[in-house]
């Protein structure tokens, strides 16, 4: 198959995936392995992490590294066929899922998802858990499914425990947008004995984060009595 030919064939399912592709992906179109070489040499395609390739003329972002995780999770199936199938879904989780919404300042040292069956990686940068998520507590951002704000603070507080770090992703998150105090109040409630509250107590977990955010209504009156410019 002539360059021109495998390079239409790949844009095709780069075009949907930010410019990416995996190898199991241009196999399943009869792109062989000599065919990915020579675009990779020629400068078409450049490699990104293990089977997964990035068109050379597409834009670099700040999550080419996740969203290529992500890719490898399921390196058979295009994009936009996992997003439409959640059942056996791999979401970003955790650190990475802050990263995504942009709360907290939580250094991520590797990929995190969670997936309703156990899975194992061989790659050092990529963490697998495994959770069966409620379909309400996964959404779509910049094209990848991840944990809705509210899931992600609760999984900081399982995963991270340090409430400090997770009270600035709080923080950060309430400043975005108004947070369903019910639901986090709901999925905090497993982890309130962990942090020395009665069993099943979210509503304080939630409450004590909101203290140490400094965004709790003690906090916050304070501010706005001390603002000259209020009054």
């Amino acid at each position: 198959m002539r360059s021109s030919a495998v390079l239409q064939q790949l844009a095709a399912m780069t075009a949907s995936q930010w410019g990416m592709v995996t190898t199991a992906q241009a196999a399943s179109r009869g792109i062989s392995r000599l065919a990915r070489a020579r675009l990779a040499d020629a400068g078409h395609l450049r490699r990104l992490a293990h089977g997964v390739y990035m068109d050379a003329g597409a834009p670099e972002n700040s999550l080419d590294d996740l969203r290529a995780a992500w890719l490898s999770t399921d390196p058979k199936n295009v994009a936009e066929v996992r997003l439409s199938n959640s059942f056996d879904a791999v979401v970003v989780a955790a650190a990475s899922a802050a990263l995504i919404h942009g709360i907290g300042d939580l250094r991520a040292s590797r990929h995190e998802f969670v997936s309703p069956t156990r899975r194992q990686s061989q790659r050092p940068g990529v963490r697998y858990r495994q959770r069966t998520l409620d379909s309400s507590d996964i959404t779509v951002v910049a094209g990848l499914p991840v944990m809705t704000i509210e899931r992600t603070i609760a999984d900081l507080v399982d995963d991270v425990g340090d409430l400090s770090l997770v009270a600035d992703a709080l923080r950060d998150a309430s400043r975005i947008r108004d947070l369903d105090a019910a639901r986090l109040e709901r999925l905090l409630a497993p982890l309130a004995q962990r942090h020395g509250f009665d069993i099943g107590d979210g509503a304080a977990l939630l409450g004590r984060l909101k203290i140490t955010a400094g965004i709790d209504d003690r906090s916050v009156a304070g501010r706005l009595a001390s603002d000259p410019t209020i009054g």
